[in-house]
């Protein structure tokens, strides 16, 4: 008797259907290999541009890094990495590069829009090269699962682009989480309400009723990729807008989340959770169009998951940004003249610790805690962390099998926006919400003509 996936193993059917990966597959033999201390790490560059150039900047400063080739859709923006590093080969599409450069690299990072992030860490991974991937990792719920457990397979070094997981200021504060300075956590208040993020980066829309062509410097079918295509339109999606819409980004919560989270979902030991519900901008909510096509410029969402060891035996957190605020009450704890823009505050049992996005963290009430000395950590590059781990290092601070199920939380958050006032039952192990099954279609996509994952 055959089965159906949908409704005996659907896990199973999505995950083995994504891991078919995209069509046409490149052909590529994995080639990995085997790297000490004292080797050159051979180091390929996929988007050079806007944080694609800090990323570059960043790997080329390692000492053991050799930056063999640049790839970038747009013209204007390879050319200027090009004049910086013109010992490496360039290239437009990065399935190109992957193919002719297969024995020649060790490594990637993947620094483009949200929805190509999938596609080019999966193929990297199969050829059996390391990945430093810009967060957040995926675009979907499903695209995480299965780019996770491709890079554990595969065992090769991942590193998700959250850099201030490396710093003092959040490793301090998983230490302190860790320790139980503020004993069992209770409740947490994670916010980014950045001056300036909701007019530059959060359209309202509605698109152009027409494109039209793009530059003659930019591959618009290569930029596209995976997503719906869409027409041209300057200012709108390149090089720095595409986050706004559903298409291409995650909105706010998918992007900085991963920051915001991860000294919490770190220091606390989290896991799944059990269900998770949104509020959004009400007049996002009340317009189909924009519905259908950006995202909020505001959204509150409240996961409940499972307690931990150092949690109490549920943990509730809550996400704000744009026109939301993390509660008066709660931000009154914190006794400086503004309460951060971007933090995450944890009330426990004992006290509260609020850990400023690329800050260091403060425990409250201060009398309380002014004895409580923050640890000697040393100095870490997070980009400079992952080539050494590729030359045998240590573990990186951002692997996949640790920030992947902390990214599949948050894009589930992105799922409740889009079904806003609903509590959605998560259930993980089979990748399915049983009390809103219509909310599952916003698990994955169908990728456009050309991209599609083969079994879909």
């Amino acid at each position: 008797m055959n089965e159906n996936p949908f409704t005996v193993s659907r896990r199973k059917f999505l995950l083995a259907a994504a891991a078919t990966a995209l069509a046409p597959p490149l052909a590529l033999k994995a080639s990995k290999r085997k790297l000490g201390p004292g080797d050159k790490l051979n180091h390929a560059c996929i988007g050079v541009g806007g944080m694609g150039g800090v990323d570059l900047q960043n790997f080329a400063k390692h000492p053991n890094v050799n930056i063999v080739a640049l790839c970038d859709v747009d013209e204007i923006r390879l050319k200027r990495a090009a004049e910086a590093f013109p010992q490496a080969r360039t290239y437009t599409d990065w399935r190109e590069l992957l193919e002719k450069e297969n024995t020649n690299i060790d490594s990637v990072n993947v620094t483009v829009p949200d929805h190509n992030h999938f596609a080019i860490a999966m193929q990297a991974i199969r050829a059996g090269k390391h990945v430093y991937c810009q967060k957040p990792m995926c675009h979907d719920v499903v695209e995480v699962r299965v780019l996770t457990e491709a890079a554990v397979k595969a065992g090769v070094v991942t590193q998700l682009g959250t850099q201030i997981a490396s710093g003092q200021g959040d490793r301090t504060a998983v230490q302190w989480i860790r320790e139980g300075a503020i004993g069992k956590v209770k409740h947490a208040y994670l916010c980014s309400n950045r001056p300036g993020a909701v007019k530059d980066y959060r359209l309202v829309g509605p698109r152009p009723a027409e494109g039209q062509d793009p530059p003659s410097t930019l591959n618009w079918d290569l930029w596209i990729g995976t997503a719906p295509q869409r027409p041209f339109a300057p200012d709108i999606y390149h090089p720095a807008k595409w986050r706004a819409w559903q298409d291409f980004g995650t909105g706010w919560s998918g992007d900085i989340g991963c920051h915001i989270f991860d000294a919490v979902w770190k220091g606390l030991g989290l896991k799944a959770p059990k269900t998770v519900i949104a509020e959004v901008q009400k007049s996002w909510e009340e317009s189909p169009e924009r519905r259908g096509d950006t995202w909020p410029q505001g959204d509150h969402i409240t996961w409940e998951f499972p307690g931990t060891k150092r949690t109490t035996r549920t943990l509730t957190l809550e996400w704000f940004d744009g026109e939301f605020y993390p509660p008066e009450e709660i931000r009154a704890l914190y006794p400086g003249p503004e309460y951060p823009a971007e933090s995450a505050m944890l009330v426990g049992t004992k006290g509260a610790l609020l850990i400023p996005h690329g800050g260091m963290p403060v425990l409250l009430p201060g009398d309380q805690f002014k004895e409580y000395k923050a640890p000697e950590l040393e100095e870490r590059n997070h980009y400079h962390h992952f080539v050494d781990a590729c030359l045998g290092g240590p573990k990186t601070e951002s692997h996949f099998a640790q920030s992947g199920p902390m990214t599949e939380a948050i894009i589930l958050g992105t799922v409740a926006i889009r079904v806003p006032g609903k509590r959605l039952e998560w259930d993980a192990a089979n990748l399915k919400i049983p009390n809103h099954p219509e909310a599952e279609k916003y698990l994955s996509r169908i990728y456009r003509d050309g991209w599609q994952i083969a079994g879909r």
